[in-house]
């Protein structure tokens, strides 16, 4: 076993995430903290909701905002929003 075998691990998990990290513009703002949100890559609309940590710090999303999506590898539909940009 390696010394550093952990932080390995952890460096594989944060690079499988970042593989589905995509950015995209809100269009609509739905009720329960959901937005459609169109993907800049293929231009497909998807549904996204907003993530703990922006919500825990009250972090408002708008029509318009940029986004960074967290994608989920088993429906191409849905996501969850990490990061509003300016």
């Amino acid at each position: 076993m390696k010394k550093f075998d952990k932080f390995d691990k952890k460096k594989k998990r944060d690079q499988a995430r970042q593989e589905f990290r995509k950015e995209g513009i809100v269009l609509e703002t739905l009720p329960s903290l959901k937005f459609k949100v169109k993907m800049n890559e293929d231009g497909r609309e998807i549904l996204a909701h907003l993530a703990g940590r922006l919500r825990l710090y009250r972090i408002k999303i708008l029509a318009g905002d940029k986004v960074t999506v967290e994608m989920s590898p088993y429906d191409e539909t849905k996501g969850r929003i990490v990061y509003r940009g300016k």
